[in-house]
């Protein structure tokens, strides 16, 4: 088939702050004394394993993530260790931030470390994943239902996590997220008299858009009164932006004075139809995030995760569809490092990055050599520049420069079962560029460097494959 396809940098689509990574520590267990979770996985593996992994998401032929996100679990805090009232009133003595926490914190501080040294940005977000159970009506994990005795102690568990990790571990902080698909009512029976811990789910609570709405200021409040007045509140991350926008959260938001105020950043996970197709996914779109850019176009957007399901050429393509449909500004994907054995009712994301086996061995796998076509050529300060393609099966995004260090590129994903003859149209760019590619028999392989005449370049996409082109100086 043949696509043509035009690729123009001088255009802005969209600010970029880079795509993302995450470490999943505890996820599920009920009770972290008697199951200490580690979905990660680095609790099993030696030190030098742990390097290595370290090298080959940080490292200068890694990954070279920009954003990171970190979860807040229930673990931290119990009813007897509750704060006076006063939204200034946070004593760490109340709070235990390390026991299940620890090796999410060195996976983010050898990361954080690793691009200092390389002067790499590096950003936090964290989020999360469901309050302590007293601070429930439910009383138990997962129950469903805030208590509203205890918002303010809820903001104050956010805060405390946050200023543990400022100031305590010195890590970047930028942005904190109030749920973790807290959106999806059906986890839950219409009562709420069960958690359904179990059945695959991670820590959740039941937010409705009133609830986030009425949260944002509340937390915001918090955050200021104890000197965290520079980390940006996100209005939680609903399973996809269909939701989001769909099921009221938007405009619940946009039509507060006081939510749309408080919050810093706009966020949601980037789950699609596409990828699971179930009741409730639509497809990437931006109209929630539109809705509150009307009244704060200084917001970014970002997907919080997005499943590496199989991780492979069609994972990429959402990727794209994140950026030039949704509008994002940054893409996390869950959970790059899985340990699946760890995860209750089966792994739901097979096709992950790097997984750690229960020998103390781990596995590269496709789904790194995908997400490395991309992450390392996407960094923080470009733009994502205007592209087009003429075959749905097949699209092309481009990041230029903009003032960074960084060199322009693009990225040709082919999705369909047959090669693709793309014919390219470039602007704005040099005449020299390094490829690779990786399809289901390549992984990141170096192929000839390819020399545009007068912008115009014929490329054959073999099927189901990613290729990216590097601009370099003749």
């Amino acid at each position: 088939m043949l696509v043509h396809m035009k690729v123009d940098f001088s255009k802005k689509v969209i600010d970029w702050d880079g795509f993302g990574f995450n470490y999943v520590e505890t996820a599920q267990t009920t009770d972290y004394c008697k199951d200490p979770q580690d979905y990660g996985g680095f609790s099993i593996l030696p030190e030098e394993k742990r390097r290595e992994i370290l090298e080959l998401v940080f490292g200068d032929n890694g990954l070279k993530p920009n954003t990171i996100k970190m979860f807040l679990d229930p673990f931290h805090q119990d009813a007897e260790h509750c704060n006076q009232p006063g939204l200034g009133n946070i004593s760490q003595k109340n709070y235990d931030h390390q026991t299940a926490t620890a090796w999410m914190r060195y996976f983010v501080k050898e990361g954080y470390r690793i691009s200092c040294e390389k002067g790499r940005p590096y950003q936090i977000l964290t989020t999360l994943y469901g309050p302590p159970p007293f601070m429930t009506k439910q009383h138990f994990m997962r129950g469903r239902d805030l208590d509203p005795e205890y918002r303010e102690e809820l903001a104050k568990y956010i805060t405390s996590w946050i200023l543990y990790l400022r100031d305590a571990e010195g890590l970047p902080v930028k942005y904190a997220s109030i749920h973790n698909e807290g959106e999806d009512y059906n986890r839950w029976p219409e009562n709420g008299e069960s958690g359904n811990i179990g059945t695959g789910h991670d820590y959740n609570l039941y937010w409705t858009p009133e609830a986030v709405a009425e949260f944002l200021p509340l937390l915001k409040k918090v955050l200021e009164e104890n000197g965290c007045g520079e980390i940006g509140v996100t209005p939680g991350e609903t399973s996809n932006w269909t939701r989001f926008s769909h099921w009221g959260y938007a405009n619940e938001i946009a039509n507060r004075p006081e939510s749309l105020k408080a919050i810093g950043l706009i966020t949601s996970h980037g789950f699609s139809g596409g990828l699971m197709a179930q009741p409730g996914y639509g497809d990437h779109r931006s109209a929630g995030a539109d809705c509150i850019r009307e009244r704060r176009p200084d917001l970014h957007s970002w997907v919080t995760s997005t499943s590496w399901s199989r991780m492979d050429a069609e994972f990429v393509y959402q990727l794209y569809e994140n950026i030039y449909c949704a509008k994002n500004n940054s893409i996390i994907p869950w959970a790059g490092i899985q340990r699946p054995t760890k995860w209750v009712g089966g792994d739901p994301n097979p096709g992950n990055a790097i997984q750690v086996n229960e020998d103390g061995s781990f596995t590269i796998r496709d789904g790194y050599y995908y997400y490395k076509q991309v992450c390392p050529v996407g960094q923080a300060g470009m733009y994502a520049a205007q592209t087009y393609s003429t075959d749905t099966t097949c699209c092309v995004m481009a990041f230029a420069q903009n003032h960074t260090d960084s060199p322009n590129a693009f990225i040709v994903v082919n999705t369909s079962s047959e090669e693709a003859r793309c014919s390219l149209s470039l602007f704005s760019c040099g005449d020299r560029f390094e490829v690779s590619r990786t399809s289901p028999a390549e992984h990141c392989v170096p192929l000839p460097a390819v020399f545009p005449k007068d912008g115009e370049l014929f490329y054959l996409a073999p099927p189901n494959s990613v290729t990216t082109f590097v601009e370099k100086n003749a």
